[in-house]
């Protein structure tokens, strides 16, 4: 059972070790990938006891706050989330990612969005507005079973690659974020995101002990070793290269 708490964060705007800045609407993530690197300090970073996944804390005063700091702020591009899914279901009732987009268009920030959701869809109209944007969605493996065992909360693969056809369309640049690798067919994966994507970031990202214990639970025994990484990653490769289309290893 999801606890979920309104709260007022002292900051909302914060610098990045990744982009210049970084913007959280909320603190936890329904989406409760069993993968994601948040789960591993967020709990005790925020104080709760729930599993990762089973609370989020909404930061009510996000929209209101985010204006009055970048009063003083030099412009820069914001990574919308950087510790949760900006359109997880919670966004439906609060709407606060779209409140800071419409705030980052008055203010003439570039921002870049990540996410797992097709409620980005409904943000469209204030895309458009932006003086610079680009969507990407994580999109780990084209196997619906796998990304539903490890990406609980997410829309299902299929329903990701539409929305990155349908922004792709809509003139909004697109990205796609393999990360981490999960067990599936690269090449099929890359197939998909032909056509639908600007560019494609690959990272293995830093698995942890504990993962291997759902990789057991999923019916894989050797994939969370190294060996599984490295030559998951030749085959992606392999196929953005034959298909020309432009892409980052990040690790």
């Amino acid at each position: 059972m999801l606890k979920l708490a309104e709260i007022k964060a002292k900051s909302i705007l914060n610098k990045s070790k990744i982009f210049d800045y970084c913007l959280n609407p909320y603190t936890g993530c329904q989406v409760g990938c069993r993968y994601c690197y948040a789960a591993l300090f967020m709990r005790r970073y925020s104080g709760h006891k729930e599993a990762w996944g089973d609370f989020v804390d909404v930061k009510v005063n996000a929209p209101e706050l985010l204006q009055k700091q970048l009063v003083k702020a030099k412009t820069g591009n914001v990574w919308i989330s950087s510790v949760c899914d900006p359109y997880q279901p919670v966004e439906k009732e609060y709407g606060l990612t779209r409140k800071c987009l419409a705030v980052f268009a008055r203010n003439n920030f570039p921002v870049t969005i990540q996410t797992k959701s097709v409620l980005v869809l409904r943000d469209l109209d204030i895309l458009k507005d932006l003086k610079a944007v680009e969507v990407g969605f994580t999109l780990a493996t084209d196997d619906e079973k796998i990304a539903r065992f490890f990406e609980p909360g997410a829309a299902a693969v299929a329903k990701r690659l539409d929305a990155l056809d349908k922004l792709h369309a809509a003139g909004i640049p697109t990205f796609a974020f393999i990360g981490p690798i999960l067990p599936g067919d690269p090449q099929k994966l890359i197939e998909n995101l032909n056509g639908l994507v600007d560019r494609v970031l690959v990272d293995k990202l830093n698995y942890a002990g504990f993962l291997k214990q759902y990789y057991q639970k999923a019916g894989f025994s050797r994939e969370w070793t190294g060996p599984f990484f490295q030559e998951q990653k030749e085959r992606l490769v392999s196929g953005l290269n034959r298909r020309k289309m432009a892409y980052e290893i990040l690790f």
